[in-house]
């Protein structure tokens, strides 16, 4: 069974199409990331979705409903998390769960919702005192606490540092556990890749992917070697042409070649002659991000040889 099925989905904004001809459904218990470049028509999708705004043409079906935000039995089978929130700085966070708790038919303990995501020693602290991890972790807890079916997060950890964000992956990860469908939009690849079962790109208004991260990586162009340089190693050193492909840090080679072998033998011949030890040399496919920049018809600018 899909948990949501969009069908030839159009949002017009007088002249301008911010959603083109979208099709695509998600079932129970994936986790589906929605990326693209600003202007691409990620949130104005999950809009739609979530019954904030009708589509011009097309159908949407959102655990076989159509959506609409004044459907209070349909909206309390769904959870939301926003790209920004406005909650009472006052209460504390147990008390803010319970408040949002009473909205919902089934909503889950504030005990476990809490333990869900990480919050349990921020109980009592109040909201208006919580740094910014915390608070996005707050609006997960607001967004899971109706026992939701599907949820649809848009931006999660924009704005947050490395640790919050990897703290509230696990918080999504336990979300899914439970076999809740999740629908996100990211501008992170790291964190699509780290999360999602399945990949939709979108570019201008159209899908131009709809793929998984493996798949999106072996389709994303030609094998890349990366080899940290050896110490004393400068770009003074390298054959003719290779300091392009260094990196900004100056200290690692990035070379694109479909031609793996002879670019692995150049680069080993030149190694060997001069008795240097490669250590840390890997060879595989494109990253995510490069593949993603492939797949919207982004700049590769570095490394890529014919």
């Amino acid at each position: 069974m899909s948990t949501v099925a969009v069908e030839r989905l159009t949002k017009r904004f007088g002249s301008y199409v911010a959603v083109d001809d979208l099709s695509f459904e998600v079932p129970a218990g994936q986790v589906l990331a929605v990326l693209g470049p600003n202007g691409a028509g990620k949130t104005t999708t999950l809009e739609m979705l979530e019954g904030f705004s009708s589509p011009t043409s097309g159908t949407i079906r959102v655990l076989d409903a159509t959506p609409h935000r004044g459907d209070r039995a349909w909206r309390a089978r769904i959870g939301l998390v926003q790209q920004a929130t406005s909650l009472d700085a006052q209460l504390t966070v147990r008390d803010t769960l319970s408040l949002f708790g009473h909205l919902y038919p089934d909503p889950r303990r504030v005990s476990e919702v809490l333990e869900m995501v990480s919050l349990v020693g921020d109980a009592q602290t109040r909201v208006g005192a919580l740094s910014g991890g915390q608070r996005r972790r707050v609006d997960l807890a607001i967004g899971v606490i109706g026992r939701p079916e599907v949820l649809f997060l848009d931006e999660p950890t924009t704005g947050l540092d490395p640790e919050a964000r990897r703290r509230t992956w696990s918080d999504v990860e336990n979300v899914r556990s439970s076999g809740t469908t999740v629908v996100l939009t990211t501008h992170y690849i790291d964190e699509a890749d780290h999360l999602a079962d399945r990949l939709i790109v979108l570019a201008g208004g159209r899908m131009v992917a709809d793929t998984t991260p493996q798949k999106m990586r072996s389709d994303g162009g030609p094998p890349r070697i990366t080899c940290p340089l050896p110490d004393r190693t400068t770009a003074a050193n390298l054959p003719a042409g290779w300091a392009r492909y260094l990196e900004p840090d100056g200290r690692t080679l990035v070379i694109r070649n479909a031609d793996i072998t002879t670019t692995l033998r150049d680069l080993l011949t030149w190694a060997g002659d001069r008795h240097l030890d490669l250590k840390g040399l890997e060879v595989g496919p494109p990253s995510l991000e490069e593949a993603y920049l492939v797949a919207i018809g982004g700049p590769l600018t570095q490394g890529v040889t014919r």
